[in-house]
Order: structure tokens, then C-alpha cells, then sequence
């Protein structure tokens, strides 16, 4: 039995029970905890995830959604994190194209503004050459103008193009998933770790609760904590200090047409400076993003506060002055909070990005980094996983983190080949399973979304899916795409997971009632004050 598939869970946990000794276990299920257990799965280890909410509930679903090699590191000086990322990045674009892909940058040079066009260029020199490409060209005034008509374009000198790759985070976490699953990993969402279990002052398992109320022990030789923001809880509970710096990235998305760009523009913020991207998702417009601290998180999730949707709006308008965006444009919103690890920086954006990684008897705890190098992250986590498993190897072999798909099905050619590509990159080898819930709903697309009504049946079905906001917020994006979350569809959805999940009304009622209030909550625009 597909132990991803919808009702597979009670058999699931059954089997988690029954095995008494796990080589690992890992907590947390975003992209950091997906990557360390899909290379200690490719070893052979018994490999247990769990994660306390949903897959990628954290802020691997709530990053900006750029898969980059990091300019600002390269011009901070750090040359080895930027070419370590510079590489991941173009591997994962050749790995999994139509998931990770190519997006254009530009930068817009005005007078008085640094880095002036030369410095801005001899950056990127170095930066191309990490990558083995040419991708920065200078365009001068006119061309600028040309390319992005509605720019502001007093005292513009011109613009710098480069590169940088851009995904759909969230579908990134369940494809590294489902490679660790497909090499042994067990994984389980909606699974809280309440208790680091000691034997003779070493770390040897936790103690999980399930939604249910069900308790759960597991021994483990090593247990690696990739809770990102929340990695300080159970190192303080073994007697480590404080680290963790949780900073707020927040984003408004807006409609194409309302501002419409094709590529991803770096612009400083007019007030402090600060470096933002307005971007191209999906079909829609993004504008972020913020760098503020953020309060103790408690289990709930980050959202944007009341000015951080003035502070992004005036950037908007002040590089845009003609589009006169309101709040009303805005569809939705997205916070995600970055774990950093503090150096006591006073301004939050002075904080450096690197993963940092302690060991306190056995509890290994990752933090910090970048989402483009999870799979160097992993490979230096079990580096200090190997005290406790000695046959463990931490060195980098090159492995490609994503397996082949097999051979295109015949329904996936009924598309054009822009789609084929896209969809064989969110899925990977599931794309024959995906093309039979087309046969169902036969290949129709949610209207405003790039998304197939199969893909939402296929999520229901064989992807865990345990909540609707799972299904809406994350499986697929469409809460995130459409006014008040997906309301109009609501009928649609209902009968999807009423099939799928075999939710009777009073499930469902309270499902949609629950997501409603998420996304109130956390991806509305707040009233102003």
C-alpha cells in the first residue's frame, strides 16, 4: 500500500510503532529536514521524519520563492557561499526543469545610486563565472524603457540584466519527500515532537503526539532537528543557549495586469535602502519583501502586519509611479519568517545567512542557510551525524538529488510542451499518476491559476493531505491566487475532497470553516489602522 495515499494514515502509524529502533529521526518537514533525510535514505539508514503541522507549513512554503546564488554574499565578500549556491542553482535547474527554473533579473541604475553600473557589472563577472554562463548584459536608457515602459525613469541611467532561478518552494519540499520516501525514509505530517528522550545523558529518541491525541516513543541512534525558526525550543529544553534570530520576510501578490513585469526587478526600498524584488509568480505580480523581527511564533503562523503593506506598496508606486496601486489590488498576502542565526547585528538585515549546526548529546540541530543549498546543508549535517553512526558518509559524491522520470505518458501529450514541462518537473515520477486523475477531470485549469483541477484530485489522493489549507495553501497555490482564498471554487473543491478524502458534510463544513479563518488570519490583507 502507497503509504502517501489518502487513508493510508492509521497503517502508517502502525508501522512507525512497530519498528522498535530507527537509525535517525528527523524532525521538521521543510526543505532542510526533506534534504537530510533524502540523502540519509540513498545510505540505506531507517529514516523517520515528522513534522508538527504540514509538510512545508514553515517557511519553506513562504520564501520568496527564488532559487539564488546570493549577490548580496558575493558582495559581503563571502565567495565560498556564493559559489556554492551559484552551482546548486543551475544543478537544480538542469535537475528539475519546469519546477526550478530560469528567471531574468534586472537592476535599475539611477544617478547618485550605488553600486553604479560598473561595480554592479564587475560583480556579476565573478558571479557568471561560478556558473559557467553568461547571463549580465548592460542596457542603456532607451532599451530600459523599451523593455519596462512604465518605470520610473527620472535621472535612470539604465539597467543591468542577469539571472537567477525562481520555483514553487512548497512543491520543491514534497519532491525531495518523495525521492527520500522512494529510498526507504518513513515520513509523517501533523506529528508534534513534545519530548527529547534521554538514556545515560545521550539523546536516544522522542516523544511524538499525533492530531488524534495518540502518543508515540521512538528510539533513534541520532535525532536531527531542522525546525529552522523554531530550533532554539529543544536545544534550551537540554540546557543549550539561545541562537535563533526570527526575521519577517512578508509579500503582497497583486494580478499581472494590475502591474504587469517579466522579469524580476531589484529595486531599493525609497525609505531605507533596503534591497526588494517586485516578481513574476505564477502568473501573478509579487512584491517583497521586508526583513523585521519577528515575535516568539507559539505554533501560529506569520503574517503580515498593517505597515508592512504601506512600506511595499510605496516601493511599488514610487518605481512604478503610473500603476497608483491601492491596498485593494492586493489578492493576498504571504509571511515567512527566515531563521537566522544571531550575531547581534542591530539591523536585522546585517545578519549573516549561513547555516550554522550544534550537537548537544545526540540532538543534532541545523539552522539559517539558503533554500538553494539543502542538499550541502544535509551533506554537512550528516557530517556531524556520523559521531553516531559511524558507517555514515558526509562526503560529496554528486549524486542527482531527483530520480528520472519514466517515460512520458500518452495523456501528459495531449499538452503543449511548455506544460508537459512544467508538470513532469512538480512531479517527477508521479506523472503518470497525475495524468490518470486527468482522465477524470480531463485537463482543465482552475480559471486565474496555472493549475489543473487533476493536480488538486491527484494532491487529495496521494499526498497526504490532511487539512483543506494543506490541499490549497500548499499542494497547489489556488488560496493563494484567487479573492477570499478560492471562494467561488468552493463547490468544485468540496466535491474533490469529498471523493477523495471520503469527507462526509460535517468534515467538510468544518474543514472549510478552518481554512477560512487561516487565511483571514494570516494571507488577507489586515485593515488599516
Amino acid at each position: 500500500m502507497d503509504l502517501w495515499q489518502a487513508g493510508a494514515r492509521e497503517q502508517l502509524v502502525q508501522d512507525i510503532q512497530s519498528t522498535k529502533d530507527w537509525d535517525m529521526v528527523v524532525i521538521g518537514g521543510g526543505i532542510t529536514g526533506a534534504g537530510v533525510a533524502r540523502e540519509a535514505a540513498r545510505q540505506g539508514l531507517k529514516v523517520l521524519l515528522v513534522e508538527q503541522k504540514d509538510f512545508s507549513w514553515g517557511t519553506s512554503s513562504r520564501s520568496s520563492k527564488m532559487v539564488h546564488g546570493g549577490l548580496r554574499y558575493l558582495a559581503s565578500g563571502n565567495f565560498k557561499l556564493t559559489s556554492h549556491s551559484v552551482k546548486e542553482r543551475e544543478r537544480l535547474m538542469n535537475e528539475a526543469p519546469g519546477l526550478v527554473d530560469l528567471m531574468p533579473y534586472q537592476w535599475l541604475h539611477y544617478k547618485k545610486q550605488f553600486p553604479t553600473p560598473f561595480v554592479f557589472n564587475s560583480l556579476l563577472t565573478v558571479y557568471d563565472t561560478f556558473a559557467g554562463q553568461r547571463y549580465r548584459k548592460f542596457l542603456k536608457k532607451g532599451e530600459t524603457e523599451y523593455q519596462l515602459p512604465a518605470v520610473k525613469n527620472d535621472e535612470l541611467i539604465g539597467s543591468t540584466r542577469f539571472a537567477d532561478a525562481v520555483t514553487d518552494d512548497s512543491r520543491l519540499v514534497i519532491r525531495v519527500l518523495k525521492e527520500a520516501v522512494k529510498d526507504g525514509a518513513v515520513i509523517l505530517n501533523y506529528a508534534k515532537v513534545t519530548d527529547i528522550i534521554k538514556t545515560n545523558d545521550k539523546v536516544s529518541g522522542v516523544g511524538i503526539e499525533l492530531e488524534s491525541g495518540q502518543d508515540i516513543s521512538i528510539n533513534a541512534r541520532v535525532v536531527v532537528s531542522a525546525t529552522g525558526a523554531w530550533a532554539d525550543e529543544f536545544r534550551v529544553k537540554l540546557g543549550g543557549e539561545e541562537k535563533i534570530r526570527p526575521l519577517r520576510g512578508s509579500h503582497l501578490i497583486i494580478p499581472s495586469w494590475r502591474l504587469p513585469v517579466s522579469q524580476s526587478i531589484t529595486l531599493k526600498h525609497p525609505d531605507d535602502g533596503r534591497s526588494m524584488f517586485i516578481y513574476p509568480w505564477e502568473g501573478m505580480t509579487v512584491v517583497g519583501t521586508t526583513d523585521l523581527d519577528n515575535p516568539k511564533l507559539n505554533g501560529k503562523e506569520p503574517h503580515i502586519h498593517d505597515e508592512e503593506v504601506a512600506y511595499l506598496l510605496q516601493a511599488a508606486n514610487k518605481l512604478f509611479p503610473s500603476a497608483k496601486l491601492e491596498r485593494e489590488d492586493v489578492v493576498s498576502t504571504f509571511a515567512g519568517v527566515r531563521p537566522i542565526v544571531s550575531g547581534g547585528a542591530l539591523n536585522p538585515s546585517s545578519e549573516k545567512r549561513d547555516h550554522s549546526i550544534w550537537d548537544d548529546q545526540g540532538l543534532v540541530t541545523v539552522s539559517g542557510g539558503k533554500l538553494t543549498t539543502f542538499r550541502l546543508i544535509a551533506l554537512d549535517v550528516l557530517k556531524a551525524a556520523k559521531t553516531y553512526i559511524p558507517t555514515l558518509d558526509y562526503k560529496d559524491h554528486n549524486q542527482f538529488i531527483f530520480s528520472e522520470a519514466a517515460a512520458t505518458p500518452e495523456k501528459l501529450k495531449e499538452l503543449e510542451p511548455e506544460w508537459q514541462r512544467r508538470l513532469k518537473g512538480f512531479y517527477g515520477h508521479d506523472i503518470a499518476a497525475l495524468c490518470e486523475c486527468a482522465e477524470q477531470d480531463s485537463w482543465s485549469l482552475v480559471p486565474g491559476t496555472k493549475t489543473f483541477w487533476a493536480q488538486l484530485r491527484f494532491a487529495a489522493k496521494a499526498e497526504m493531505v490532511e487539512h483543506l489549507d494543506d490541499l490549497l495553501l500548499r499542494r497547489s497555490r489556488i488560496g493563494l491566487f484567487q479573492e477570499q482564498g478560492g471562494s467561488e471554487f468552493e463547490q468544485e473543491i468540496r466535491k474533490i475532497c469529498q471523493q477523495e478524502l471520503s469527507w462526509d458534510d460535517a468534515t467538510w463544513q468544518a474543514e472549510w470553516n478552518r481554512y477560512q479563518d487561516i487565511w483571514q488570519q494570516y494571507y488577507s490583507v489586515p485593515h488599516e489602522h
